[in-house]
């Protein structure tokens, strides 16, 4: 089995998916190379999805972005990104489609991935969490509602509260060797932000995930997420997403959530409830009785701008973190526990 890291460097595993792993990969491959993005397989929206439904491949659209953030060629990073807005195509990025096809030509996705790492010159490993084909399930213990599939879940408005909710891949699906011998080998282990139930909750409940997190010695890293999702994580604070988290996970993994103590401007705050997002309230009380260490930062970056030919993604938050403010601070922290 291939090592996905080499030796001396800060080892650094990143759980997640999409825009949140993104901008935490691109700032933490400045302190290091030997870094595995671990990316979550369970979109089934927007060009992902008509992709999947097409041609039976597996999700791509989450792996590129990881892809992308890890490459040292900024040409090959925008033909990767590029998405085609006319035609046949439209709404598809070229990343997706390369992908998917490099798979069919493989017969293998972790070989598609790879190749399309050495494409990309990439610092660092991409993993699927699982190469299972897998869809995502959410179902309320009284069967009063059940979901099925990430686009219809991240579309949804609660009525009952999500957490009272089970979250499960279907089939039961069995984690990567690669993304465990990661999770086993890493120094730090970055849970980036991102949606609780769509995007951060499908990786956690992959057989043998919870137990890789519970018996790792790595110090293990949540970034707290901004905002509340509108219908979903209405009045969450930071100690509730770190909870869902851990219910993910089968147990207390955190070492150190690291939450946005900075406030947003009048205008941005603005922005933000336009997108029907509210800022993650801190609930220093309740943090301060955890078992992990809860820390705070001026974390809040610039809002992203709307991408061209994004007709099949669907809604996307523009409210990002200051990620090398993050990154600077999860290394400071690492290391002062090991000094």
């Amino acid at each position: 089995m291939k090592d996905p890291f080499a030796q001396n460097e800060v080892k650094i595993a990143v759980i997640g998916g999409g825009t949140g792993s993104f901008t935490m990969l691109s700032a933490l491959k400045k302190y290091t190379s030997q870094i595995a993005a671990i990316v979550s397989m369970a979109d089934d929206g927007g060009s992902t999805g008509v992709l999947r439904d097409e041609l039976g491949s597996l999700p791509a659209g989450d792996v590129r972005q990881c892809l992308v953030a890890l490459s040292d060629s900024p040409k090959v990073r925008d033909l990767f990104q590029y998405r085609f807005d006319t035609g046949t195509f439209d709404g598809h990025s070229f990343g997706n489609v390369l992908l998917s096809a490099l798979e069919k030509i493989t017969g293998d996705f972790s070989q598609a991935v790879e190749t399309a790492s050495e494409i990309l010159r990439i610092r660092g490993t991409v993993i699927p969490a699982t190469l299972d084909d897998i869809r995502l399930k959410m179902e309320w213990p009284d069967k009063s509602l059940v979901l099925h599939g990430e686009r219809v879940i991240d579309n949804e408005y609660f009525q009952y509260d999500p957490r009272r909710a089970q979250l499960s891949v279907v089939p039961a699906a069995h984690a990567n060797p690669m993304a465990l011998a990661a999770i086993e080998q890493a120094d730090v282990i970055v849970v980036a932000p991102g949606d609780l139930y769509t995007s951060l909750g499908p990786l956690l409940v992959i057989d043998g995930m919870s137990e890789a997190l519970l018996k790792t010695k790595a110090k293990v890293f949540y970034v707290a997420n901004l905002v509340s999702k509108q219908g979903q994580t209405d009045g969450f604070t930071v100690s509730d997403h770190a909870s869902e988290i851990e219910r993910f996970g089968g147990g207390e993994f955190l070492d150190y959530v690291l939450y946005n103590q900075q406030a947003p401007t009048e205008d941005v705050a603005r922005r933000y409830e336009e997108e029907g997002g509210y800022v993650t309230q801190a609930d220093i009380e309740k943090l301060s009785t955890a078992h992990y260490e809860a820390v705070g930062g001026d974390f809040l970056g610039p809002m992203a701008a709307v991408a061209k030919g994004d007709s099949l993604i669907g809604h996307r938050s523009l409210i990002r973190h200051d990620a090398k403010a993050v990154a600077k601070l999860i290394l400071e922290l690492y290391r002062s526990d090991e000094a």
